[in-house]
């Protein structure tokens, strides 16, 4: 290999090592940690080198864009999960097309989610998107109502939830970057002594993915650290 493929090689095989540190590190046995590979915005040959390399879940967060991939990748046989805010009026192609959603914020999306996934299919996997820091800039539920997003995406048929996703503000000079992901953790914790069945944290990112898998983390979201800088546009397919 040469040139991008070498390049993307190379960073999959150093991000495995540092899942398999950070996990040993925190007791956790050895295949608890999945990597997501953060592909918006790059071309489909960018995601065909991962997927030589034995990457099989790819996460987009504009859907016309990411149509565009899974028609090109459609021999692949990969897994699709949309990472991005979920629009009232685009939940029928999520639905039809994604095998997760890590956006689900309220009700009407999970109720649409729900109605809208084909019947042929297996249940939607999804996760509630928990607002960890309370930032307004941010999709999510409020800490305090994750329970009741919980359930009712729990007892919608076409939907298999399971479990929280996060994106936490931007750790502070000095601050603790495992705060959040503990705040998460002890969330996701509370809901499980609920009767909720849930397997799944999807939390981390490129600069902080290690200190989730700390945290427990059992889904990590990575780009930059895969892939490279991100282009400016996104992908045309």
């Amino acid at each position: 290999m040469t040139g991008k493929k070498t390049h993307i090689a190379e960073n999959l095989t150093q991000i495995r090592a540092r899942i398999e540190h950070a996990s040993a590190a925190a007791g956790r046995a050895p295949g608890t940690v999945r990597l997501l590979a953060m592909s918006k915005t790059f071309d489909v040959e960018t995601i065909r080198d991962a997927v030589r390399n034995g990457q099989r879940a790819f996460g987009e967060n504009y859907l016309s864009e990411a149509v565009k991939k899974m028609d090109a990748l459609a021999d692949c046989g990969l897994e699709w999960h949309f990472t991005g805010p979920v629009q009232s009026n685009k939940t029928r192609e999520i639905a039809s097309r994604f095998d997760w959603v890590h956006g689900v914020d309220r009700d009407r999306i999970a109720r649409r989610l729900s109605e809208q996934r084909p019947a042929a299919l297996a249940p939607l996997n999804v996760c509630v998107q928990i607002n960890i820091d309370g930032e307004a800039s941010k999709s999510g539920v409020r800490p305090e109502d994750a329970a009741a997003l919980c359930e009712f995406a729990a007892a919608q048929p076409g939907l298999r939830l399971r479990g929280l996703m996060t994106i936490p503000a931007p750790a502070s000079p000095g601050s603790d970057p495992r705060r959040p992901y503990r705040r998460l953790r002890e969330l996701y914790e509370s809901l499980l002594e609920r009767g909720l069945r849930l397997d799944t944290l999807s939390a981390g990112m490129s600069g902080d993915f290690e200190a989730a898998i700390a945290e427990g983390a059992t889904l990590i979201r990575l780009g930059s650290a895969l892939f490279g800088a991100r282009p400016t546009k996104p992908a045309s397919g």
